[in-house]
């Protein structure tokens, strides 16, 4: 039978948090004292020290997810910090830095805009680095999502070549990333000139503007066409996308940026012969600790970089958090940091 372990004793009665009891603008973020979550068996209890925010909490925010998420709700789909209570048999101990996200996190069970934050087990990844928390909570989500869609959804090797379309977003400049750092060459696109800056720093090699049509654009650096393509853009663009892929190459379909998740009348043979199309929607046992340790070890050395926007501290700071995600006007990650 598993017995808890604790880090103390003196565990305070309550905690807080910032919740959503109604749908609404910025002003729906509440921050309240809610009781602490109570830790069932296979599940730990982790000491929230900062946590990203993303499109997903806004959505919860504004009341536009589906049935699933209920409220009152304390969202945040991911979080890091360190472990206050497992059980003994988990393998993992108490003050062990950890990351956790998905799973229903911030959805059907509360989330990470909190002091204390409750997951499963099999959901918690261990870690160790000296890396600061801002740069640590930028990276759960968008890491996951990113290696996720380069390993499961497109099998990429050192030598293909790789399209990233919707470039600038978190996802996409962490994909870059990791796709170099595995060995790949990166093409990748932002609808702005001003911003290939931003992916020129991440390490692509072909920045594009993208203005609807690339596949003529693709085409003219790589006349076979790119061994893999990454959508995060949507559906809007994914014929088009498609035209960009060589025989037996690979497009995954990973995220909807411009809000279109289906494709009207589709037929299967919009699909050019020969081409393969994919998705990915993972969870956290997508990012194995090992694979997560490695990419700490080359942030560190400086091999990978961490697009974080803006970091904000403390709960009081969410609102402007969400705010800025919004605007779209800084690239990366807005971080929330909690004080101890």
């Amino acid at each position: 039978m598993s017995h808890p372990t604790s880090a103390g004793d003196a565990d305070p009665a309550t905690m807080r948090a910032v919740v959503v009891a109604r749908p609404g603008g910025l002003d729906a973020l509440e921050i309240q004292d809610v009781p602490l979550p109570v830790r069932k068996p296979g599940w730990v209890r982790i000491k929230v020290k900062a946590f990203g925010v993303n499109e997903s909490e806004v959505t919860t925010r504004k009341g536009e997810s589906d049935a699933v998420v209920t409220y009152p709700r304390v969202p945040g789909i991911e979080g890091v910090g360190m472990v206050e209570e497992a059980d003994e048999d988990s393998g993992l101990r108490p003050g062990q830095q950890v990351a956790t996200m998905m799973g229903g996190m911030g959805r059907s069970y509360d989330g990470a805009y909190a002091q204390y934050v409750t997951v499963p087990a099999g959901q918690v990844i261990p870690f160790e680095t000296s890396l600061p928390w801002d740069v640590v909570g930028a990276l759960p989500e968008m890491f996951q999502t990113a290696y996720g869609s380069l390993t499961r959804g497109l099998d990429l090797k050192a030598g293909q070549t790789l399209l990233i379309r919707g470039g600038t977003s978190t996802v996409g400049l962490s994909a870059a990333t990791i796709a170099k750092d595995l060995g790949a060459t990166v093409i990748s696109t932002t609808r702005s000139e001003a911003r290939a800056g931003d992916l020129r720093a991440a390490g692509v090699d072909h920045p594009l503007v993208d203005n609807g049509t690339l596949a003529d654009q693709v085409r003219e650096l790589f006349p076979d066409g790119v061994h893999a393509a990454l959508e995060l853009v949507g559906c809007s663009v994914l014929p088009d996308t498609l035209r960009t892929v060589r025989h037996h190459g690979t497009v995954c379909f990973t995220g909807a940026l411009a809000g279109q998740w289906t494709i009207p009348d589709f037929s299967p043979f919009m699909i050019p012969f020969g081409v393969r199309l994919t998705s990915y929607g993972g969870q956290a046992a997508d990012l194995p600790a090992d694979v997560f340790a490695h990419q700490l070890r080359a942030i560190a050395a400086g091999r990978l970089t961490v697009a974080v926007a803006k970091v904000y501290h403390g709960l009081e700071e969410v609102r402007d958090a969400q705010a800025g995600l919004e605007s779209g006007t800084t690239p990366g990650k807005h971080v929330v940091v909690l004080a101890d």
